[in-house]
C-alpha cells in the first residue's frame, strides 16, 4: 500500500515525537503505580526493558498514574521503566474473523496463523443514540423450542439466561448458537476454566457453528483487565457487523464473571466496596457494556448474556443490576436439570419483554394457553404429590395430569435437535389443541 504524501508526513511527525517514560513506584496487589508519565484512561504502559509486560491505564491522579496488568508481571520491579506505547491497542474486525478464536487482544489463539485482516478499531466506542434506534419489530429464531415460543426474542434484543452453576448455560449457548437465524455470531467466553474452551468448540459449537461465528476468549487465569477486555472487544466487533448492516447474535458467557473481575479492578484501585463487596464501577461498567447491544440506525445486535446467580439466588446484586437492565430474562431451574430436563429452562418465570411486539396475537393466545396449562398443575403440586387433588376441580390441571407427556416432549430438545421457530409454533398449535383449545 502506497502512503500519500500528507499520510508521509503524519508517520514521520508520530515516529519523531519525544517517548514518554516514567517509572514504577509501588505494585501492591493488582494495581501498578506509575510517576512521571502523564497518561489518560484507556493508555497501555510498557513495563521493563527486557520481555515487557503491558499494562493499561485504570485511574489518574495529580502526580501518579495507576495500571492495571494486561500480562505477568514477573520481573517488574519498583523502578522499573514505564514507557507510553503509541496510540491505543485496538482489535482487528472484518469478515476475515469468521471462524476464527481471539485473545482479548485480538490475537489470535487457534494456532491457525496470523489474522488476514488488517482493519482494527478502537475497542471503546458510544452507544447508538436512543432516537437513533430503530423499533424491535422482527422476531430472531433462535432454535429452541421452548425460547421461540413461551419467550420469543426480537433482533435486537437483550436477553439474560440466569442461572446457578451446572445447570446447562452453556449447552443452551451452543444450541443457540447453531440454530438461531442470525447473520453472525460472536461469542465470548469470559473467566472459562481453560480445558472448557475446546471442547465447547468441538463439542457444543462444532464446525458449522464456529464458521459463522468469531469466539473472543479469556480464561480464569488471566489478568482481571483482560477479562473484562474480552468482553468490551466482542461487543466492538459484533457492533463493527451491525455498522454493516448484518444481524448479529452476541452471546457472553458469562456477564457475572465480567462484573466479579472489575470488582478487582476496582478495588485494587482504591475503590470503595459497596453493596457485597462490588465497588460502584461495576454497576456503571454494567450498564454501559449492554446499553451498546440492541439495534441502530443499521442492522442489530442480539444480546444473549449468561449471569451466574450465586448461590442459586435470583436476587443478588450482580442478577438484580443486570434483569433491570435488559429486555427479558430466562431462569433455568436445578431441579429441571437434576430431573435430566434439558433446557432447563423454568417458562413460568422466565419473561421476554419485547414478546408481544414480535409475535402475533394468535400466536400469543397459543403461548398464553400453555402458560395457563403449567401454571394451574404448579399452583396444585403439593395436592397432586400426596394425592389428595379431585380430579375435575380444575379442568387446567386435568389437561396438565392427562397430557403431561406430550407437554414434557415439548419442553425438552436434545442439544442436537434443530428446530426452527415456524416449527416449534406450529408443535404448540398442535399441543394446544389437545389440551382443549385456548380459552
Amino acid at each position: 500500500m502506497t502512503l500519500t504524501l500528507p499520510s508521509r508526513l503524519s508517520a514521520a511527525a508520530e515516529a519523531a515525537r519525544p517517548e514518554r517514560v516514567g517509572s514504577v513506584a509501588s505494585i501492591v496487589g493488582l494495581a501498578v503505580q506509575i510517576t512521571g508519565l502523564p497518561a489518560r484512561i484507556g493508555d497501555v504502559v510498557a513495563l521493563g526493558d527486557a520481555d515487557r509486560s503491558r499494562a493499561e491505564i485504570v485511574a489518574v491522579a495529580r502526580d501518579s498514574v495507576t495500571a492495571m496488568a494486561l500480562e505477568r508481571l514477573d520481573g517488574i520491579t519498583a523502578g522499573s521503566s514505564a514507557r507510553l506505547e503509541r496510540g491505543q491497542a485496538g482489535i482487528p474486525v472484518g469478515a476475515e474473523l469468521l471462524g476464527r478464536v481471539i485473545d482479548a487482544m485480538g490475537r489470535p489463539v487457534d494456532g491457525r496463523g496470523p489474522l488476514s485482516t488488517r482493519r482494527t478499531v478502537p475497542v471503546e466506542n458510544e452507544a447508538p443514540a436512543a432516537m437513533s434506534r430503530t423499533r424491535i419489530d422482527t422476531a430472531l429464531s433462535l432454535g429452541v423450542r421452548v425460547l421461540d415460543t413461551l419467550t420469543a426474542a426480537g433482533r435486537g434484543q437483550r436477553l439474560g439466561l440466569f442461572a446457578g452453576s451446572g445447570v446447562g448455560k452453556s449447552s443452551l449457548m451452543s444450541m443457540i448458537a447453531r440454530g438461531s437465524h442470525a447473520d453472525v455470531a460472536v461469542i465470548a467466553l469470559v473467566g472459562e476454566r481453560g480445558r472448557e474452551v475446546r471442547e465447547f468448540l468441538e463439542e457444543d459449537l462444532g464446525k458449522a457453528g464456529l464458521a459463522r461465528s468469531v469466539v473472543v476468549v479469556s480464561t480464569a487465569d488471566e489478568p482481571p483487565l483482560m477479562r473484562v477486555r474480552a468482553a468490551f472487544a466482542a461487543t466492538r466487533i459484533a457492533e463493527a457487523y451491525r455498522d454493516e448492516g448484518k444481524n448479529v447474535l452476541l452471546m457472553m458467557d458469562s456477564l457475572t464473571r465480567v462484573a466479579m473481575a472489575q470488582r478487582e479492578i476496582g478495588l485494587s484501585a482504591g475503590e470503595p466496596p459497596a453493596t457485597r463487596g462490588y465497588p460502584p464501577s461495576v454497576f456503571s461498567l454494567l450498564a454501559r457494556l449492554l446499553e451498546r447491544a440492541g439495534t441502530g440506525p443499521t442492522g442489530s445486535v442480539t444480546g444473549i448474556y449468561t449471569v451466574l446467580v450465586d448461590g442459586d439466588d435470583h436476587n443478588e446484586p450482580v442478577a438484580d443490576a443486570v434483569r433491570g437492565i435488559l429486555d427479558g430474562h430466562v431462569v433455568l431451574d436445578r431441579k429441571l436439570a437434576v430431573g435430566g430436563h434439558f433446557p432447563a429452562i423454568d417458562p413460568l418465570a422466565s419473561v421476554s419483554r419485547v414478546a408481544s411486539k414480535v409475535t402475533t396475537k394468535q400466536q400469543q393466545s397459543l403461548s398464553l394457553a400453555l402458560r395457563r396449562v403449567l401454571a394451574a398443575k404448579r399452583s396444585a403440586q403439593d395436592l397432586l404429590d400426596v394425592g389428595a387433588y379431585a380430579r375435575g376441580s380444575n379442568p387446567l390441571v386435568d389437561a396438565a395430569v392427562d397430557f403431561e407427556a406430550q407437554i414434557l416432549a415439548f419442553l425438552r430438545q436434545d442439544i442436537d435437535e434443530p428446530c426452527d421457530a415456524a416449527e416449534a409454533w406450529q408443535r404448540l398449535g398442535q399441543l394446544v389443541t389437545t389440551l382443549g383449545g385456548t380459552r
